[in-house]
Order: C-alpha cells, then structure tokens, then sequence
C-alpha cells in the first residue's frame, strides 16, 4: 500500500473526504517526525512506537576496493510493533 492508496483506504473507513484523509495523514507524519527530530518517542499503545537509536562512527570496508573507509555517526529510526499489531499480522 503506497501514500495515495492509504489516505483512500482512510477516506472511506472514516467517512471523510480524501482531502480530509490527506490532511490528517500528512499533519501525523509531520508530528512523528518532528517528535523524532527532537529526540523523543512516539507510542501508539497496540500498534507500535517509534524511537531514535544513535550509531555510532565505525570503520567499513569497501566491497570493490577493500579499502577501509569512515562511516560518519548517525541517528536511526527504530519500530517496534505493539501486541495488538504483531498478535494481527501473526493470526
């Protein structure tokens, strides 16, 4: 399911116009995001939470070469799904 396909599927389980599904869809998005940013979690009791893990700086290796190059540190977005999800999708 792409973005367009889920603010339809959203529009018409809600009962609400497809602008209305959009709106709301992208005005979630910004907020997880933007609670992310910040370093913060997201929990949706049921479904799942969203966190920030930081990784750190580390030496690789290039697969063509062999030679070792630097991977700069970063921060990774985590998803843990909830039990209600995860009892769902393992029925």
């Amino acid at each position: 399911m792409n973005k367009s396909e889920l603010i339809d599927a959203m529009a018409a389980s809600a009962g609400i116009t497809k602008a209305a599904a959009k709106l709301a869809l992208e005005s979630f998005l910004e907020s997880v995001e933007g609670t992310l940013k910040k370093g913060g979690r997201v929990s949706l009791v049921g479904f799942g939470s969203w966190s920030i893990s930081k990784r750190a700086a580390r030496d690789g290796r290039n697969p063509q070469t062999g030679k070792t190059i630097k991977i700069a540190a970063k921060n990774v977005v985590k998803f843990k799904a909830g039990a209600e999800l995860d009892g769902a999708v393992n029925k």
